[in-house]
């Protein structure tokens, strides 16, 4: 049998399996779904809370971590410098004060009144030896003069006399044919040596005339400098009058105080065909000023001072002024500070005063394992910024700690820590000479 209505069935047949299929849709999963949404309220708050931890420790994690690195034990923290092993000169530093070597008051010798007196008689002028500075007024000496010389023609001539007759008295005995030898009396030996006296005398003061006029000049003893001018023209003056102070110029000298303590350090000359020492001279009064002097010490005054019991060496500065090296002119009165060389010490180190503790205590740190060892150094130098050691236990590359390792028994071991400007071991010939030492 023909189904006529074979569209119509598919439609009933579609629709009917289409409601089955929405129904199975509809009510199957609901059970999944609700099961799903509880695992999920169970995990989300679970995946947060890591999320949360994760983010919090990647953003606090160095904070925790140098905390913790804090509340571990640390190893104690140090700097290091090596040491080096060289010769050492000491110097000794002392002061003094320039003075001149031969300061002399200028006077006259003769009473007359001041005619003249030269350009340079001035106070702080120069002038050369045999220059005549002051001039007196010669009136009365060539006076004196002139009649010196003719005293003296008188006493000449009657010496010539005397000795003529002397002269044939001994001719006339001798005609009169007497053979002993005639008497004193007889050739007039009293009256040839009176008249021998008197022209002796006359010469004298002839002499003493010329002398007297000659002296009317005042000349420079010596190549020198004039400290203080006392007179002027026109002034009366007496003999043994100070005309003026005035000292040499060709050298100077500096009287220097050296403490006993440190005499062992120095050859100093005692002779004068000892060997001088040379020193360097700066300015004290100016601490900018850098130039250095030259100078020698020639001798000590011997006697060591009551009071401080210092020994004084006597330095010479050559050219003082400055007028033949073109140099400085150091002062009379000048204060200068002094370095003497003393006697080198050999095979030594140089210890930074900040690596020293209490009983010149050092710290050594051992190269390898790092640990510590504590010594005690006996210095036999010591100045502002170092101490100079003689010790065999410290050799060429030995580290020495700069820092104050508290309660570090020996044996510690210590953490280097990188210096932020290295300047290399401090050497014994680099460091300062300021001595302290006893």
């Amino acid at each position: 049998m023909l189904d006529i209505f074979p569209q119509q069935k598919k439609r009933q047949m579609a629709e009917s399996t289409e409601s089955q299929t929405s129904r199975s849709v509809t009510l199957l999963p609901a059970t999944k779904v609700g099961a799903l949404g509880r695992v999920w309220r169970l995990i989300l708050p679970l995946i947060l809370l890591g999320t949360g931890w994760v983010a919090f420790d990647y953003w606090m994690q160095p904070e925790v971590r140098e905390k913790r690195q804090r509340d571990l034990p640390q190893l104690p923290k140090t700097r290091v410098i090596e040491l080096t092993v060289v010769d050492f000169e000491p110097q000794i530093e002392t002061s003094g004060v320039v003075r001149a070597h031969n300061q002399i008051n200028l006077t006259s010798q003769v009473s007359g009144r001041i005619v003249a007196t030269h350009p340079q008689f001035e106070d702080g002028a120069y002038f050369e030896e045999g220059t005549v500075l002051v001039e007196l007024d010669k009136a009365d000496f060539k006076t004196a003069v002139a009649s010196a010389k003719s005293q003296q023609a008188q006493a000449l001539a009657l010496l010539a006399q005397e000795q003529t007759r002397a002269k044939q008295a001994r001719l006339d005995w001798e005609d009169l044919g007497y053979e002993e030898e005639p008497s004193d009396l007889v050739l007039r030996v009293p009256q040839l040596r009176e008249a021998e006296a008197r022209a002796e005398a006359a010469a004298a003061q002839l002499e003493q005339a010329e002398r007297g006029l000659d002296r009317c000049q005042i000349r420079a003893p010596f190549d020198g400098r004039i400290r203080q001018r006392l007179v002027g023209v026109s002034q009366t003056i007496g003999s043994g009058t100070s005309l003026a102070s005035i000292f040499a110029v060709d050298y100077a000298e500096v009287r220097l105080p050296i403490e006993a303590r440190h005499m062992r350090f120095l050859e100093l000359p005692e002779e004068a065909s000892d060997r001088p020492l040379k020193i360097i001279l700066r300015d004290a009064l100016d601490e900018s000023n850098k130039i250095e002097r030259e100078a020698w010490i020639v001798r000590t005054e011997g006697a060591l001072n009551e009071e401080s019991l210092d020994l004084f060496a006597i330095a010479r500065i050559d050219d003082p002024f400055g007028r033949q090296s073109g140099k400085a002119p150091l002062r009379i009165g000048q204060p200068v500070s002094a370095k003497i060389p003393g006697r080198p010490f050999e095979r030594v180190v140089a210890i930074p005063r900040k690596a020293v503790r209490q009983l010149s205590r050092i710290t050594v740190v051992e190269r390898e394992s790092h640990m510590i060892n504590q010594r005690t150094v006996t210095p036999l130098w010591e100045n502002e910024t170092h101490l100079i050691v003689s010790d065999e236990s410290l050799v060429d590359g030995t580290l020495l700690a700069t820092a104050y390792l508290v309660y570090t028994p020996d044996g510690t071991p210590v953490e280097i820590l990188p210096d932020p400007s290295p300047e290399g071991a401090p050497s014994a010939a680099t460091a300062g000479n300021d001595e302290k030492t006893d």
